[in-house]
């Protein structure tokens, strides 16, 4: 028998049959939290197994498979004829006051610092709401899944299961989805790539991360288009860049404003959503495309092109990317399908120069070690079979009449308190409000009545206002698109 204090400290756990963890293991968790607390203290003898099982009404097995459990992990040591004891190479703990009894919980609160860098908040999610008017996503609905599951199925079923689980891969990605991913490019976007110039990533924000952690330098000078994609900035200042803005007009990244900036300092990277400049949807003019490129030659710069929605145009063939221009390895061009299926299907690609490709697997190995090889081959099969490509003919009639209809309902329903342009292309319609709507009240508003929006604070810069969000409609049926535009105006 033990002391009558170690009984007491004993005797005042509490079991719960009940529970899914098992009773010897709840049991093993609560000396061990005593120990932990000082109030078993090194050396200190513990009651046997059968006063245990007596103070607390349990079966004297459980109290064995619990002391045994300890002496495993090391927390407690037993000899034979002299009892259990707690490990006499515990530091001893100043053991807590007996009274009102400390349940332990979940940490909320690190013991430690952690850096002050402002991110940008974690937004509500859109898709808990039954309607939304996102950032301009894809309408999962309309996705190819049945030809996704299949697809899938196969990759487990197919021969060589070892070959394609038994190991790594290369942290480019699977030799199928690279070799898959390049001919797309040089068939869709007049790129002149092979396999080597591929890199599968999980979704444009980790290509992004990855690049800047590869090639950006604390003090190293990245120039973007203000307003801009806040993501894409916050990226910048957690590499320690100089982050500088220039201003977006309706023809896109005032370039001239550039080579002020490249004549006063090394540039080392400029992010541009040429196609599509996001968040206010204009196109970037083929004048300053081709003076972006000379630029990038004449000042030793490198390209970042994020082409989120190259595959979405409606009135004519897209522009091509400025890396279909790149003669010189100046660009790095990154796609994501997560802007044509869903934004929770995260797969993309990264298109460089071969030894940039190489260079970013050596960095990407340390952070992810490789994609997901299984989906990167049965993306690769849905591109090769043609899946992609007639779901992208499929759906772009689909979006193109959701557009004219959402557009035609801003004009008639809302025509006093919001100025737009059509856009060309896209999912989104870029949307400026009177000034005299609050764009954070009626974003929470319309939050309670079911409907999503942004408020308006992603796209606020120091030196920028607006009272203008992206007002997606490519998620939304037309039915769910009359609802919504209904619930606005009855809030405006």
């Amino acid at each position: 028998m033990g002391s009558p204090i170690t009984e007491q400290i004993i005797a005042a756990i509490t079991l719960d049959s009940s529970h899914e963890r098992a009773v010897y293991l709840q049991l093993a968790d609560a000396i061990l939290v005593l120990v932990r607390e000082g109030k078993l203290r090194s050396g200190q003898k513990l009651p046997g197994t059968r006063d245990v099982a007596a103070l607390l009404h349990i079966n004297r097995i459980t109290v064995s498979k619990a002391y045994e459990e300890l002496q495993m992990q090391g927390w407690l040591e037993s000899t034979v004829g002299r009892g259990t004891f707690v490990s006499a190479h515990i530091a001893d703990h100043q053991p807590k006051a007996l009274g009102k009894k400390q349940v332990a919980g979940p940490v909320k609160k690190a013991g430690f610092t952690i850096p002050s860098i402002s991110y940008p908040d974690i937004v509500k999610p859109s898709s808990t709401l039954p309607l939304h008017l996102d950032d301009g996503y894809p309408d999962p609905r309309l996705a190819p899944l049945p030809e996704f599951y299949r697809a899938y199925r196969n990759q487990l079923t197919r021969s060589g299961l070892y070959y394609k689980f038994g190991g790594y891969g290369h942290p480019a990605g699977s030799d199928h989805y690279r070799q898959a991913i390049s001919e797309h490019m040089n068939n869709t976007r007049a790129l002149k790539t092979t396999a080597a110039n591929i890199l599968s990533i999980r979704g444009t924000l980790m290509g992004l991360n990855l690049v800047c952690a590869a090639l950006i330098n604390p003090g190293d000078v990245i120039v973007s288009g203000i307003p801009g994609w806040k993501r894409a900035d916050h990226n910048f200042l957690h590499a320690r860049a100089n982050h500088i803005g220039i201003p977006v007009d309706e023809h896109g990244l005032v370039v001239e404003e550039l080579r002020k900036i490249c004549k006063k300092k090394q540039v080392r990277m400029v992010y541009v959503t040429p196609h599509h400049h996001y968040p206010t949807t204009v196109s970037l003019r083929i004048d300053r495309r081709l003076e972006l490129i000379r630029l990038a030659n004449e000042y030793d710069f490198f390209l970042f092109e994020d082409d989120y929605d190259f595959d979405f145009h409606y009135k004519h063939r897209p522009l091509l990317p400025l890396a279909s221009a790149d003669t010189n390895g100046m660009v790095i061009y990154c796609g994501s399908f997560s802007k044509s299926f869903s934004p929770a299907f995260r797969m993309g690609y990264l298109v460089a120069a071969e030894n940039v490709i190489e260079h970013l697997s050596r960095v990407r190995i340390l952070l992810d070690r490789q994609g997901d090889h299984i989906v990167d081959n049965v993306m690769a099969d849905l591109i090769t079979d043609g899946t992609i490509q007639r779901y992208l003919r499929k759906t772009l009639p689909v979006y193109e009449e959701r557009r004219d209809l959402f557009c035609h309902l801003l004009n008639s329903e809302l025509r006093d308190a919001v100025q737009f342009t059509i856009p060309e292309g896209g999912m989104t319609v870029w949307t400026e409000f009177d000034t005299s709507i609050h764009l954070e009240t009626l974003a929470a508003k319309a939050y309670k009545k079911g409907l999503y929006l942004s408020d308006g604070k992603a796209h606020q810069y120091p030196h920028y206002k607006t009272n203008g969000i992206r007002l997606g409609f490519a998620s939304s049926s037309k039915e769910e698109l009359v609802k919504s535009v209904e619930i606005l105006k009855r809030l405006i």
